[in-house]
């Protein structure tokens, strides 16, 4: 199944911001409550890899298979109200053994609990992302679930798969591991099919992948299914996704170095050229910026971010995180990009320097305007 990819096994090594996810089966131990040994090894490996400059997103399961323990309730059950107590419940346990765990290796952690609307909503959304970050520079690991106690059946992400991918999305992982109880893709059900044979490359996306996957077990919510179609969500802003066995030694670190393992999904271009691409096609821009000369040059020709310093007048109403388009003195446009700040605000700081930000709009989301990654140049 493996094809000639602009980015596979060999990008591996190169990532810088890596999001990982770990399923029920695995930190539950099937269902037989928390496995803190388990967990334990887990953040052994990746805190040596935080401590080797990797910036780590955790997205953990868990919470209602732990609950589901702590209360003795043997079968999942499936009115909504006793799935959140359930995760109210086992969301205590699991956030108290990844501190405790962590805090082993002198490093600080963030619980945070996301729900649909926080992906949906454009201000929930940048202000997620403006919050990961800062967390990140700050060296803290983010320990990364689905709000279950308050999420609806209408508004859930489905399964953690998914939301692991949303997360790399949004912070423009390089990388997205999905550790499981499975040793990767297979091309056939390997509990029923003797001598089934895993695939261990391919394109994010191919339909013929889909039709090997099969479905959740009993305490997660997700599947194999699950996690291609969350490989195809990582691949729209460029993240390769692997799907490994969780309970092999070192795993995450074998993974990041290029060894064969699990079933590895890039993204049918590479990285750059699929947020780019992405970028590029948009045909709704939401405001114009006209720029001066010089930081037409710096973005032609030295593949710079836009600072409000090169902007000599905005036009349109947009909010912070929507698409315009960039202009030469002329009218003709050079580029087009995501835009850190609104239109209001973007009036009252053109033609200043990105340390005035702070003291003209009272806040700083980044110096500016328009992030280089966020950008296209025409």
């Amino acid at each position: 199944m493996s094809q000639t990819k602009p980015e596979g096994r060999a990008a591996l090594a190169k990532a810088r911001r890596v999001v990982v996810k770990i399923g029920s089966s695995l930190l539950t131990d099937d269902g037989r409550g928390l496995n803190r040994q388990a967990l334990d090894g887990w953040v052994d490996e990746l805190s040596a890899l935080v401590g080797r400059g990797l910036k780590l997103l955790l997205v953990t399961s868990g919470a209602v298979a732990s609950g589901m323990q702590r209360l003795g309730v043997k079968q999942r059950p499936h009115a909504l109200h006793e799935l959140q107590a359930m995760a109210a419940v086992g969301q205590m346990g699991l956030v108290q053994a990844y501190e405790s765990s962590f805090q082993r290796h002198g490093l600080h952690t963030a619980q945070v609990l996301l729900t649909h609307e926080d992906f949906v909503d454009r201000e929930r959304y940048l202000n997620v992302r403006s919050t990961f970050r800062t967390l990140l520079d700050f060296g803290v690991v983010p320990v990364i679930n689905e709000n279950d106690t308050v999420a609806t059946d209408e508004i859930r992400f489905g399964d953690n798969d998914t939301l692991a991918a949303l997360v790399a999305n949004l912070v423009e992982a390089d990388v997205l591991i999905i550790l499981t109880d499975q040793e990767g893709l297979y091309e056939t059900d390997p509990r029923t099919a003797i001598g089934a044979v895993l695939v261990p490359e391919g394109n994010a996306g191919d339909a013929r992948l889909l039709a090997m996957a099969g479905d959740a077990g009993a305490l997660g919510r997700g599947g194999m299914r699950s996690k291609l179609m969350a490989a195809e969500k990582a691949a729209r802003s460029g993240a390769i996704t692997v799907i490994a066995p969780g309970r092999s030694e070192r795993v995450v670190t074998r993974v990041l170095a290029g060894e064969s393992i699990g079933t590895c999904l890039s993204p049918a271009q590479g990285r750059v050229a699929a947020r780019k691409q992405w970028l590029a096609g948009q045909l709704r821009v939401s405001g114009r910026l006209t720029l001066d000369a010089g930081a037409v040059r710096v973005l032609r020709e030295g593949g710079k971010s836009l600072l409000p310093v090169g902007v000599k007048a905005v036009e349109g109403t947009f909010p912070r995180g929507e698409l315009v388009s960039c202009h030469d003195p002329e009218g003709r446009e050079v580029a087009r990009g995501l835009v850190n700040y609104s239109a209001e605000e973007t009036r009252r700081i053109l033609g200043q320097p990105s340390e005035r930000i702070e003291t003209l709009l009272g806040y700083v989301d980044g110096p500016e305007l328009i992030h280089r990654d966020n950008m296209v140049v025409l």
